[in-house]
């Protein structure tokens, strides 16, 4: 089975580079084509754009956006023949995935979603939590290629159940980051060590995987987390329009939505964002630095 991938930015290359070490027949698309340069060394064909990947048996996207996954998909309808298969792994609305399913099934193709949770190190790691929704039989058939990539496979019910799935899961580290600033910020202005405090967290009732990773991160000083102010901001507004359909009043998310809102007003979209913390340092004129923290997640 020969798989196509489109989108290698921080996320979908990594995944992409798993697929290659795993021997899986790959053939890669990015806009900018120097990222396809390890994948190529890997072993990777690359594609002049999505219209040259007819002679894959499926399609992986990983993309920034709704509109940019529709780009593809059309790109990719009339493309691949019938009974091939989109993984779409990029962070979509219930909405958008449904009405571009609904479009690919028109055009004879068969749809999986599979977002992930967990972060660019553990893709890179090929530890990444895959969240499906799609038929089983579809599942079962491009498994392999998914636990190539991920370390943890949920089958979250039929298409579009994924999605719901993934926006709470970054809802959740969100409304962490925010508060695990505030956290830090506590005990720096409380004169406590810094590195004592994370580690006293981290063996707490408090913790979560949020302090676990990013809050290194913060602590460090990079921010270098791999994702940007924008895509925050696009899965909050995910989760705050399926709180509205679904009558689930959201507080904690909305007001973490206005700390990002500010945090992108100040710092800019392609920010990281773990600054969102940076606000409360600069507000405060208090860094939150201690020793012996990585730039970069391993």
């Amino acid at each position: 089975m020969r798989y196509g991938f489109v989108g290698l930015g921080e996320l979908g290359g990594a995944m992409a580079l798993n697929l290659c070490r795993r021997g899986l027949a790959l053939t890669v698309h990015d806009r900018d084509e120097t990222r396809a340069a390890p994948h190529r060394e890997a072993g990777a064909d690359w594609a002049d754009g999505p219209e040259s990947l007819g002679a894959c048996d499926a399609v992986i996207t990983c993309l920034p956006s709704p509109a940019a996954s529709e780009s593809v998909l059309d790109a990719l309808i009339g493309t691949l023949r019938p009974g091939a298969t989109w993984i779409e792994m990029s962070t979509l609305g219930q909405a958008d995935i449904l009405r571009l399913g609904r479009r690919a099934a028109e055009a004879g193709l068969r749809v999986l979603e599979a977002p992930v949770t967990g972060g660019v190190h553990l893709a890179h790691r090929g530890e990444i939590t895959v969240l499906a929704g799609g038929e089983a039989d579809l599942l079962a058939l491009h498994r392999p290629a998914l636990q190539a990539m991920g370390g943890r496979l949920f089958h979250m019910g039929p298409l579009g159940s994924a999605a719901v799935i993934k926006v709470i899961t970054n809802m959740l580290a969100f409304i962490h980051l925010v508060a695990d600033g505030e956290a830090l910020m506590l005990a720096r202005r409380a004169g406590l060590d810094l590195a004592q405090s994370w580690e006293a967290i981290r063996a707490s009732s408090g913790t979560s995987f949020v302090h676990e990773t990013e809050g290194q991160l913060i602590l460090n000083g990079s921010y270098d987390v791999g994702f940007s102010m924008d895509l925050a901001l696009k899965d909050l507004g995910f989760a705050m329009e399926h709180g509205r359909a679904l009558g689930v009043p959201l507080d904690l998310a909305a007001l973490t939505e206005q700390t990002f809102r500010r945090a992108r007003a100040v710092y800019g979209g392609a920010a990281q964002s773990t600054q969102v913390v940076k606000l409360l340092e600069d507000a405060l004129g208090t860094d939150l630095r201690a020793e012996g923290f990585p730039a970069r997640l391993a």
